[in-house]
């Protein structure tokens, strides 16, 4: 009774404190593609509409358009990109969709304040309210709120239409999605008295071991010109209260920023990657009987973040370094649709792996992934745009009109993140002559640098350069926008890092984009000392950006596009962990493909040993240990020593024969075996197994299951050369929302009930409905008995 309780309570209200209401209207909409003449008005007839809930792609729904006989399918062609007309788009039809909700306001609402909360609308958004247009975006990816406290219609329906459009040509360069992908919510609050948007400001000005200064700033808005009482409570993260503090102040013009007195935190529990400890603070606003009206709370980590030229970056004192990846927000066979169990499967699997960072590139990713780098300990470059042009940025509006409305929006409300340690304005803008005021970006960097400011001074900001984009005199000195920003920020080109450091010492380096072509030395070259870290461009393969049809996307990542790790992976790990790896890539092709005249091709490599007998390989063994020797059916095939150089951590073996039985990979550290990785010639499949990842599987109606179906032979071992063909269906409150196997070249679409294995694998993601249940997956082959999945919603 107490779960049901609790997933009705998700999914239909949740009231905050006294006076606030958060309602979820994430469910229950309905949708039709296409520009439907009239479809904002209250008595359109969208019965034969689909159902659908928030978060929704409707573009991920969309079959695949290959290319025309008249344009280049074939990226490697220089001109190629421009002829393309969707291969930047994922091979997807740009388009429109509308959505509809009829709902009746609830009583309780009336002579309340009352908004709608969109957290994103892809790409541009229209709403409308019983026919008419109250509000709208045109940059998806920030949020916005309506107030719409004098125009809902009391007992009776009102309509809620949404129109999405991400149909303007050439207004990105990368796989977007489309529709409402992120949460819609409903807001009620006291119409006299409440906290603003995003109302609280949380600093921690001075830190040590023993002692912090919290410093909390509150939007407040009084319509009375009464003295305003406020309270701030704080608690650790097992709830334990720690502070608490009351004021009275002076109503000044509404609304106003109100700063509590300091609070002085006695051996606060520090936020760092290894232990991401949060905090808890909480305003609460009183009426003059002293009633609670209104409540808003908002997490932070105590935490000090240091720059300097001679080290780089600090966290707490202690050198850090970023060990990153910078990926567009789309969630592979999800599409854009911004579920937080997706994010979070991502965020697991980037820990295992040893990465500490997370660019978001190019844009605000989701409030849900903010608030889960917070929980994991992940450091975020928070970045706002792509280009400073008005075709990157919905296209509709000029991007002269978005950025003095998309910045404090975008700040307020992921400032008090302490995952986030530094702003980032754009991205490879400092080229283009055609920037407002023609000075290659520093005009318009320093007007959007004293607004962002206003909104928080402690952190630091910079733009990533782009790898062409040098001086316009010389092109042995920067670019002019470099000298502007706070963090040198080079996509690529770290090899400039040590010139441009001796000519100018003030300069601190960060790699904003590395390819995985040059993992390794684009890692190892630079000065870990002194610099702040790297991004790894793609590392999960994404939709968009194709290197050319069939590929339907980006396939140069160290992840599948269903986060299976590719040999790569290990490479990465062996870098970015302690830990001793050891793993095995047998290379199967090298490819070659130039990106913004940066080679991005790496080799196809697969970890199985089944092979034609006799046949002459390559294999890569990546390895952090002193040497690896490597064996064929137990007879060694020698001893590789891991030196420094361009190499390093990357242990190449040409000519090995193949034979069947197993390879394995043997890693040693001063001379002790620390490590092993073995493949083994498998059998004939024998039966379909599959894994489940989710033991806490919520009924709110938003959870995921990722289900994991495997080939296996007689001794439980996944046979990769199997492609057989399967069906799924699902028993119980839950819907399959996508389907995957990691191949970027299938024809196969995701928003459908079936998949063929690829390498003796295939994803099935379950959404959980909203009522506790038990669910049955069922997946069914032609050839082999059907494997069921019993699992269970709470």
């Amino acid at each position: 009774m107490i779960l049901a309780l609790s997933a009705m309570l998700f999914t239909v209200a949740v009231a905050f404190a006294e006076g606030r209401v958060e309602q979820s209207f994430n469910f229950g909409w309905k949708f039709q593609l296409g520009d439907v003449a009239g479809a904002e008005q209250p008595n359109f007839n969208d019965s034969q509409w689909r159902t659908v809930n928030v978060p929704h792609d409707f573009q991920i729904e969309q079959p695949w358009v290959s290319p025309a006989a008249t344009e280049s399918a074939d990226m490697s062609d220089p001109g190629a990109n421009r002829r393309s007309r969707l291969s930047g788009r994922g091979f997807k039809e740009m388009g429109i969709g509308w959505y509809r909700k009829t709902f009746t306001p609830e009583a309780s609402w009336k002579g309340q304040r009352v908004l709608l909360d969109f957290e994103g609308i892809m790409y541009l958004g229209d709403v409308y309210l019983n026919g008419e247009r109250i509000g709208g975006t045109d940059y998806g990816y920030v949020g916005f709120e309506i107030d719409v406290t004098n125009l809902l219609k009391y007992g009776q329906p009102n309509v809620l239409a949404v129109k999405a459009d991400t149909s303007v040509p050439n207004s990105s360069r990368w796989y977007t999605g489309g529709g409402l992908f992120r949460d819609v919510n409903v807001i009620v609050t006291n119409p006299q008295l409440y906290l603003t948007r995003h109302p609280l400001y949380i600093t921690t000005p001075q830190v040590s071991e023993s002692e912090a200064t919290i410093k909390v700033q509150a939007e407040i808005a009084s319509v009375d010109r009464a003295p305003i009482k406020a309270e701030l409570v704080i608690t650790d993260q097992q709830g334990n209260e720690v502070a608490r503090q009351s004021e009275e102040f002076v109503r000044r013009v509404t609304p106003y920023e109100y700063m509590f007195k300091d609070v002085k935190l006695q051996n606060p529990k520090l936020w760092d990657c290894e232990n991401p400890n949060l905090y808890t603070a909480t305003v609460t606003v009183f009426d003059a009987n002293g009633k609670a009206v209104d409540s808003v709370s908002d997490t932070f980590g105590v935490r000090t973040v240091e720059f300097s030229p001679l080290y780089g970056m600090k966290l707490n004192g202690k050198k850090v370094l970023l060990k990153g990846v910078a990926n567009h927000h789309s969630l592979g066979a999800l599409g854009a649709a911004a579920y937080p169990r997706a994010i979070e499967k991502r965020i697991q699997l980037f820990k295992e792996f040893g990465i500490n960072h997370i660019r978001t590139s190019h844009n605000p990713y989701s409030e849900e992934f903010m608030d889960l780098c917070d929980q994991y300990g992940i450091l975020v470059v928070d970045e706002l745009y792509d280009k400073w042009l008005d075709q990157y940025c919905g296209g509709r509006a000029p991007w002269s009109e978005l950025w003095q409305k998309d910045i404090p929006e975008w700040i307020k409300r992921d400032r008090n993140h302490p995952s986030v340690v530094f702003w980032s304005l754009g991205n490879e803008l400092q080229t283009y002559w055609n920037l407002p005021y023609g000075d290659w970006g520093v005009t318009p960097y320093r007007m959007q640098r004293e607004l962002l400011k206003r909104y928080d001074d402690t952190r630091l900001i910079t733009v990533a350069m782009h790898p062409r984009g040098r001086s316009m005199e010389t092109d042995s000195l920067p670019a002019p926008l470099v000298h502007e920003t706070d963090i040198a920020s080079y996509n690529y080109r770290y090899m400039y890092f040590p010139g441009d450091g001796k000519r100018f010492p003030h300069m601190m380096f960060y790699q904003s984009e590395a390819n995985t072509s040059g993992m390794g030395p684009n890692w190892f070259e630079m000065d870990l000392d002194k610099v702040i870290g790297l991004a790894y461009w793609g590392q999960v393969d994404y939709l968009g950006e194709s290197g050319g049809w069939p590929a339907k996307g980006w396939a140069q990542g160290s992840f599948d596009l269903s986060l299976q790790p590719k040999p790569l992976a290990y490479l990465l790990k062996s870098m970015f962990v302690e830990e001793p790896v050891v793993h095995i890539g047998v290379i199967d092709n090298e490819v070659d493909l130039l990106w913004n005249d940066v080679q991005v091709g790496t080799a196809h490599m697969s970890e199985h040993w089944n092979r034609t007998k006799g046949e002459v390989l390559s294999v890569m063994t990546y390895t952090n240990g002193d040497e690896v020797e490597l064996f064929v059916n137990g007879k060694s095939q020698g001893v590789k020593k891991n030196v420094d150089g361009k190499d390093k951590n990357k242990l190449k073996w040409d000519n090995i024969k193949y034979a069947p039985g197993y390879i394995e990979a043997v890693a040693k550290r001063d001379g002790k075996i620390v490590a092993r990785h073995r493949i083994e010639t498998t059998g004939k499949v024998k039966k379909l197994v599959a894994e489940s990842d989710n033991a806490n599987w919520q009924a709110d109606g938003m959870d995921l299951q990722h289900v994991r179906i495997y080939a296996v032979d007689s001794k439980g071992r996944r046979v990769h050369s199997a492609e057989n063909q399967l069906k799924f269906r699902v028993e119980g409150d839950a819907e399959i929302v996508a389907v995957d196997n990691g191949n970027i070249v299938s024809h196969e679409l995701h928003a459908v009930k079936e998949r063929k294995l690829y390498r003796g694998s295939a994803l099935v993601i379950l959404r959980a409905g909203q009522s506790p249940s038990d669910i049955k997956l069922i997946a069914e082959s032609d050839e082999f008995a059907p494997v069921e999945v019993v699992l269970q919603t709470k």
